[in-house]
């Protein structure tokens, strides 16, 4: 391997748990409504300020032992969980895409479903600030790089960029409408609420990055592992609510590395797939 190329792969990963290390400050401080820029990073036991040598992604965790330097209260595991899997997660996505134009706008996404994954589990919501915001990220992306969509420049016929930008909108519009549909059918059955507003603008996000095809095949991906998981929850607690943002995400992420091999297994043999 090119001396370069091992640079690259070794900088991508790094700088994945810088990423993580920040993702982190956001799934504690967005559901507390609190800016994720200032005031820097503290102790959330004794709200003492983390100096720069105990904020240091991945390695700082075993430095300190898993506990703050200064009230030596257990700093929680998914601190550290969360910068390792961004970190494995930027350097998988960019073995898979390369360094194509396209890799920069997946590494946003994956870090979106990170978030609402992690915050979707403890807290039972998506911030707004995820999924709308990475709705309003998606579709710029898409106008800035219509590869994210399979149009490139140089095509003949209408504007790349116009197309790219179709796609995510109808994107949007499939993958919410989807889940919103699913829930007002869930709530009419149930006679209770059966699907947040968040799941819907979850997947109105993964339609403006994926399209409006992946949104529609993370839409029945996603309830498989939901009831797998629902029914270990049911069986060990009684409880019959669950997350089902990080199960959106999860088949959002199989959808995006492996939606086409999926699509055609399933459609090819009705002559109904068309890439």
């Amino acid at each position: 391997m090119p001396e370069f190329e091992c640079i690259l792969r070794i900088f991508v990963f790094l700088f994945g748990a810088v990423v993580g290390s920040f993702l982190n400050v956001c799934i504690y401080r967005l559901p507390l409504e609190k800016s994720v820029v200032y005031p820097g990073s503290a102790c959330v036991h004794c709200g003492k300020h983390i100096p720069w040598h105990d904020n240091i992604p991945l390695l700082s965790y075993f430095f300190l032992r898993g506990k703050c330097r200064f009230c030596k209260k257990t700093i929680s595991f998914r601190y550290f969980l969360v910068e390792l899997l961004t970190a494995s997660m930027f350097l998988f996505l960019y073995f898979y895409f390369g360094r194509q134009a396209i890799l920069l706008p997946h590494l946003i996404f994956i870090s979106g479903l990170i978030v609402a994954t992690f915050v979707d589990f403890e807290h039972r919501i998506i911030p707004d600030e995820v999924s709308l915001g990475g709705i309003v990220a998606g579709i710029i992306l898409s106008i800035m790089i219509p590869q994210l969509h399979g149009y490139f420049p140089q095509q003949q016929g209408a504007p790349a960029y116009l197309l790219s930008a179709w796609k995510s909108l109808l994107g949007v519009l499939v993958g919410g409408g989807s889940i919103y549909l699913m829930g007002m059918l869930g709530d009419f059955l149930f006679k209770k609420e059966t699907m947040g507003g968040g799941d819907v603008k979850l997947m109105g996000m993964v339609g403006a990055f994926l399209g409006w095809k992946m949104s529609l095949l993370t839409f029945f991906i996603a309830p498989f592992f939901g009831a797998i998981f629902g029914i270990v929850v049911k069986i060990r607690t009684k409880e019959s609510l669950i997350p089902y943002g990080p199960f959106l995400a999860l088949g959002a992420l199989i959808s995006l590395l492996w939606g086409d091999p999926i699509l055609q297994w399933v459609l090819s043999g009705y002559g109904l797939y068309n890439p």
